[in-house]
This record gives structure tokens, C-alpha cells and sequence, in this order.
């Protein structure tokens, strides 16, 4: 892993003394992963994870714990001055049954043949790889490459079969009864009746079954089950003839490997709990966790991956760049926070705005910007002298197709900027053409102006054609633009503002509208004011 680069090109030593003033929530994080460190003298290295279950391809949740365990991982190394070696690695559960056949999926009844199999031993339904957790195990990779976090993979059933947890397993079964006294209160009566932390994968079927542990042999590492057929089998505990259940199973995992920094949702509290107490009574030392809430659809509600109701990678990366998206993890993990479509603009903002003010920040300011988090303490310092609202509203009002129509304007309003000194620039002029094409377009609803409307608009196509035409002082215009819709009296002010957006470019909203004129121009604005007059 590159080493940290500091901030005003101070040394290590000095960007690890910065860093014990930061305050943002992944130095706090890190801060008692390193507290747990000093108490255990672990030598080491510190072991941070992220989970993944295979039975579906990953998704905005992968991402986030990905993304936002990175951050965490780099601030530990910030406040240790890199000193004390790190891992992260991204482990995939996939030694679990395949219970129910994903409906988004191909070839359905091939895969109902092999409900209840390790999801590692499923065939894959797209015919490419192996095996179906092989196909997305390769799909996660893929998705956490093409985002450069630096990771190591881990495969479940890999560990089970390879014997890597064979020791803890059998700590497992001498502590067997243990176990059962953490779990059995949390289940209900006819779940306790047939519970086993084991389950067994059939000799015969190769299903991984949910059946009673009907005997114990601690000599010889084995249980005794009912297999599918009737008869009482035999299996070790050891070498992949049984898969753990989920609580369980996050502290053998935890306890194997040594786990010293796991995050996970507010839905897996209770477990994380069960888990933590489980994993003292194997010998283990449960990891530092931090629980984040969930992001919730446009109405508040739940989002589903069997609704369809959030928002896909793919699509945010249709529309803004990726750092964005690690933005909208960073800010407030702990709050619940609406995924809808109107947040990505506003994000990429919010992105652009903090880029911006990193380069006349203090080192600990800096710190605890979050660009420095997203870029791994490799900041650019070149931003966008357009935001991304405006140059959205830029292509309404062109109705550009073509990035170099685009680029004719920015080149005009900022002089030097060109897409090879500014790429971030050119991948926003490109998001906000398919931002316009896929999401405002179709949506567009133009207002027709009233009497007092079109006095008012005519007042300021007035004002813009006796602008020189290559005026582009935008607060200037802005300023002008403000006391025109006060002398026709729009109260509140808003109010003129919004109908100019509705009247000129078919929406409610958009950036300043001094930038605004300033970028497309003084004289192309007043010729727009024209049209939408005529």
C-alpha cells in the first residue's frame, strides 16, 4: 500500500503529530482500534474486514463498507505514522446454503436443483465461471478493482476446506454447550428445539443441512447427525464438512483471523452482539466495531433490493464520479439519509466545494476534510471552476449533445481551463449531458409567463444585451438581476428566481443565475429570454 502522503509536505512524524488533533468520525475510529492494539500488544498486522455475501452481485452497500473502512484504515495509518502494518480484506460468505433462487437471475430451475448448497458449489447460472459464488466473487473483485481500494479477497469456503479454521472449530465443539446459552434465549421455542451452531454438509446431497447436533465426540472432532435420508452420519468438524450458522460464524471468523476492526449496519446490532459474546468463549477478542444506518429510498422508505427502489452504482456512475459517491458515505454514517436521484447533483457539489476549499486549509483542517479521506490523502488540487449545477443547466439551455459545445463555453468563462489540465472537469462535462438527456429532459415543464413575469423578463433581457459581449462578471449580473425582481415586487425573492428557471430552461431549480448568464453568456442569455418571450 502507497505510503500516506502528508499534508503541506510535512514529514510522518509531523503528519502523525496532525493527526492526533483530527476530529472527523474515521480518526476517532482509528484512534481505538489503536487503543485496542495497546492493550492486547498485538505485533501483528491489524486486521481490518469487510463482509459480502455472494448470492448476489455487489452493490452501493459494498461499496460503502469498502469505502468507508478504507478511511478508517488510512487514518489509523495517519496517527501511527504508518509504523504498524495494515490489512483489509474483503471476505465473501460463501460456504453459506443458497436458499432461495434470486429472481434477476438465468437459467432458474438449473439453479433449484441445488437449493441448500454451499453457494461455492452452485453451478453458475451465466456459464462463465466455475461455480455461481465463483462468478461473484470474481464480479467483486472486478467492482473493488475498478475503484482502486487496496484489499486482499478471502473466501469462506476456502477457509473452512482448507483447514484454516480447523483449530477454532474445535474450540467450538468443547465449548459447544456455551454457545448454545447465548443463542438458545434469542431464538424462538421450535427454532430452539433443533438449533446446533453446526451445519453439516451432507455426505450424500452436498447440502448444507439445518439439523440437531445428536451427538458430540471431542476425541475425535466429530458430530452426529440425521442426514436427509434417515440415516445417523458421522462428520469431523474440521476441513469443510460443516458450515458454522451466521453468529456464530462471524466470531469463528473473528477469532481465526485475528478481526481487529469490523463495521456493519444498524440492522446487525443484536448480532454483533451475540457475535462478540461468542467469540470471548472461543478465546477471541471481538474487533472495534462502528454501526451505520442504512440509506432509505426518496420517500423514507426501506430500500429494497427486490423492489428495485435505490440506487444502483452503476447509475450514480452514469451521473457523477465515484468520489461523490464516497462523499455520501463519509458525511454523517450515522444518520439514516435518503438515496434519491436529487442527491447526486447536490453531492458532486458538496464534493466540488470541499475540493475547493482544501488547498487554503490548515493541515489538521485538512485532515478532516473529507476529500482527503476519498483521495487517500492523494488530493488534487485542481477542481472545477463551474459547478456541477451550472454546467447542467448550461447544457439545457445549449441543448448540448456534444462535450466540445460544452467545452466552447467553459473555455470562454475560465481561460486555460481545457480537459487535459482539468479531467475531473471534462468527466462532469460528460455526467451532466447524460444527466440532462436521462433525467431532465424527459421531465421538462415550461412555465408560461404571466403579465408581471413577462415585464420583468424583458427588463432583464434589457439589462443583458447592453452588457459588452464578453461581460462575465457573475456577481455582478446577479446583483442587477436581484433588484429587477424586487421592483416587480416577487416575494419572496425565490420566487423570481424559480420562474426563470421555469420559463427559460423547463425546471424549478439551478445554480446562480448571474454564474449562470456569466457562462453562457451575456447576449445568448437575452437571445434565450427572446425565444421564451416569442
Amino acid at each position: 500500500m502507497p505510503s500516506l502522503p502528508s499534508p503541506s509536505g510535512l514529514s510522518l512524524a509531523g503528519l502523525q503529530s496532525i493527526a492526533a488533533e483530527a476530529r472527523s468520525w474515521p480518526f476517532e475510529q482509528a484512534a481505538a482500534v489503536i487503543k485496542r492494539i495497546e492493550r492486547s500488544g498485538k505485533t501483528d498486522p491489524v486486521l481490518f474486514e469487510t463482509g459480502y455475501g455472494p448470492s448476489g452481485l455487489p452493490h452501493i452497500g459494498t461499496f460503502g463498507e469498502v469505502v468507508r473502512t478504507t478511511m478508517v484504515r488510512n487514518a489509523f495509518r495517519a496517527l501511527t505514522g504508518d509504523a504498524i502494518p495494515t490489512r483489509l480484506i474483503a471476505f465473501s460468505d460463501d460456504m453459506d446454503g443458497l436458499r432461495k433462487v434470486p429472481s434477476n437471475l438465468p437459467n432458474q430451475e438449473m439453479l433449484a436443483q441445488h437449493l441448500h448448497k454451499p453457494v461455492s458449489d452452485v453451478p453458475d447460472p451465466f456459464g462463465t465461471h466455475e461455480g455461481f459464488a465463483q462468478h461473484n466473487n470474481a464480479r467483486l473483485r472486478s467492482f473493488l478493482d475498478g475503484f482502486g481500494f487496496d484489499y486482499e479477497f478471502a473466501s469462506s469456503t476456502e477457509h473452512y476446506r482448507s483447514g484454516r479454521f480447523d483449530e477454532t472449530l474445535l474450540v467450538m465443539l468443547e465449548r459447544f454447550e456455551q454457545v448454545l446459552a447465548i443463542m438458545l434465549p434469542t431464538l424462538g421455542e421450535d427454532r430452539r428445539a433443533t438449533y446446533s451452531p453446526f451445519l453439516p454438509v451432507s455426505p450424500k446431497t452436498g447440502r448444507v443441512l439445518q439439523v440437531p447436533t445428536l451427538e458430540r465426540n471431542l476425541k475425535s472432532g466429530t458430530i452426529v447427525f440425521e442426514d436427509e435420508d434417515g440415516t445417523r452420519t458421522e462428520v469431523p468438524v474440521t476441513g469443510g464438512h460443516v458450515k458454522v450458522q451466521w453468529k456464530p460464524d462471524w466470531a469463528l471468523r473473528w477469532t481465526a483471523l485475528g478481526v481487529d476492526y469490523e463495521m456493519c449496519g444498524k440492522d446487525l446490532i443484536d448480532s454483533f452482539r451475540l457475535s462478540s459474546q461468542i467469540c470471548r468463549v472461543l478465546g477471541g477478542t471481538p474487533p472495534e466495531g462502528f454501526i451505520y444506518e442504512h440509506f432509505l429510498d426518496g420517500e423514507g422508505g426501506k430500500i429494497s433490493k427486490s423492489k428495485g427502489n435505490g440506487i444502483s452504482v452503476e447509475e450514480w456512475l452514469d451521473y457523477a464520479p465515484h468520489e461523490a459517491l464516497s462523499l455520501f458515505n463519509f458525511v454523517k454514517p450515522k444518520a439514516a439519509k435518503r438515496l434519491h436521484w436529487d442527491v447526486i447533483p447536490k453531492t458532486t457539489d458538496e464534493y466540488l466545494q470541499h475540493l475547493d476549499a482544501f488547498a487554503g486549509q490548515t493541515p489538521v483542517q485538512r485532515l478532516d476534510n473529507p476529500v482527503w479521506h476519498i483521495h487517500q490523502g492523494h488530493v488534487q488540487s485542481t477542481g472545477s471552476p463551474v459547478s456541477f449545477a451550472l454546467l447542467v443547466n448550461l447544457v439545457s439551455a445549449a441543448n448540448a449533445t456534444d462535450p466540445q459545445v460544452v467545452w466552447g463555453f467553459i473555455g470562454v468563462y475560465a481561460p486555460g481551463t481545457t480537459p487535459d489540465s482539468h479531467p475531473l472537469v471534462d468527466r462532469l462535462v460528460g455526467d451532466a449531458i447524460a444527466w440532462h438527456r436521462d433525467r431532465l429532459a424527459p421531465a421538462k415543464r415550461f412555465r408560461t409567463p404571466d403579465a408581471r413575469d413577462r415585464a420583468a423578463l424583458a427588463e432583464l433581457q434589457a439589462l443583458l444585451e447592453a452588457y459588452p459581449e464578453d461581460f462575465r462578471d457573475g456577481a455582478a449580473i446577479q446583483d442587477e438581476v436581484y433588484e429587477i425582481g424586487k421592483r416587480h415586487a416577487y416575494e419572496p425573492l425565490r420566487e423570481w428566481f424559480k420562474m426563470l428557471y421555469e420559463v427559460l430552461l423547463g425546471s424549478e431549480q439551478g445554480p446562480r443565475f448571474g454564474s449562470f448568464a456569466a457562462l453562457f453568456g451575456v447576449r445568448r442569455t437575452a437571445a434565450l429570454i427572446a425565444e421564451r418571450l416569442a
